[in-house]
């Protein structure tokens, strides 16, 4: 067990306090969600396809339209999050950590001088108001916001107190927007519900980066689903990323090494993973993952008190 893990009482966000596992209320859903920006497109040449194809058929204009927005979605995606599930996952983890420096507490990866790494953090309810303006001039380029968890002990689903303005100011000052949910299923149809309770509240927002599954033990109180074998621990995790995958997100599952072989991982090879280790001068887990949490006492302007720190790679080795 690292010294300060995450579920650390005191230190960790995956303390019940933290996390208001026992207050067993439900949160209100959101009201306040904010779309995209509408697409634009320039050139002549773009005008030009859009008039030969309306010419031709008005329906053929409808699925010319829609492929154009699909593909450029995908490509802003993947210029945002390269290293998404199924490129990757389930692979040996080819990192070399020569290129991984640390400066005034904070991580880095940079190979022959170019960056290869993005910072950011992820958040709750815990960290109360957040002037999401101050932390990007801090130079933190994403953020995780925790959507909101399922009871340790009622097994009640419940939207984190913040989640709704963290979100949406994380995106207005320019940060990359993940969510995560902290799951307490017990069976498949349980994760699947987390999943669309997830979803539902994640209409109309920004969300540019993955859509995390954390399911873990406490050290501090025990858990209605500490106890799932393997078997069931993947196939919970399986459901809720394939319903996430099938609404249009990138899913990812999130733990510590200790966490992540409560898994059967090879069933799961086909998801991205976001490694939690701490006190550590690099991982040690060996297979691929695309972020690296290694620090719940971080500190970033705009954040009272401490912050879970992550480095995302963007490249491994030449």
């Amino acid at each position: 067990m690292l010294k300060h893990s995450r579920h650390n009482s005191q230190d960790s966000r995956y303390s019940s306090a933290r996390h208001g596992f026992e207050a067993g209320d439900q949160m209100p859903s959101s009201t306040h969600a904010h779309g995209e920006a509408p697409l634009r497109t320039r050139g002549k040449g773009f005008a030009h396809a859009i008039e030969n194809v309306t010419r031709t058929n008005s329906f053929a204009l409808v699925v010319f339209i829609i492929l154009v927005v699909g593909l450029v979605g995908v490509g802003i995606h993947a210029a945002l999050f390269p290293k998404e599930a199924g490129d990757k996952a389930g692979n040996s983890s080819t990192y070399n950590w020569d290129y991984l420096k640390k400066d005034n507490g904070r991580f880095y990866y940079s190979i022959e001088g170019k960056a290869e790494s993005r910072t950011g953090v992820d958040v709750s309810e815990h960290q109360g108001y957040i002037n999401w303006d101050a932390v990007a001039k801090d130079g933190i380029s994403f953020a995780f916001v925790r959507v909101g968890n399922r009871g340790l002990t009622t097994g009640k689903l419940s939207q984190d107190e913040y989640f709704e303005y963290n979100a949406k100011a994380a995106d207005q000052a320019g940060l990359k927007v993940g969510a995560y949910f902290f799951s307490q299923a017990t069976t498949e149809e349980e994760a699947r519900e987390e999943a669309d309770f997830v979803i539902e509240r994640l209409k109309g927002r920004n969300i540019t980066y993955p859509v995390a599954y954390d399911h873990e033990r406490l050290a501090d109180t025990p858990g209605r689903a500490d106890d799932l074998s393997p078997e069931q621990m993947t196939k919970n995790a399986a459901a809720f990323c394939a319903r996430i995958q099938e609404a249009g997100y990138t899913p990812m599952i999130h733990g510590s090494m200790k966490d992540l072989l409560r898994y059967n991982l090879p069933d799961l090879a086909h998801y991205n993973i976001w490694l939690a280790q701490y006190n550590v001068n690099a991982p040690t887990f060996n297979q691929y993952f695309s972020i690296w949490q290694y620090s719940n006492t971080g500190s970033v302007s705009g954040i009272d008190g401490n912050v879970d720190m992550n480095i995302q790679f963007l490249a491994e080795e030449k």
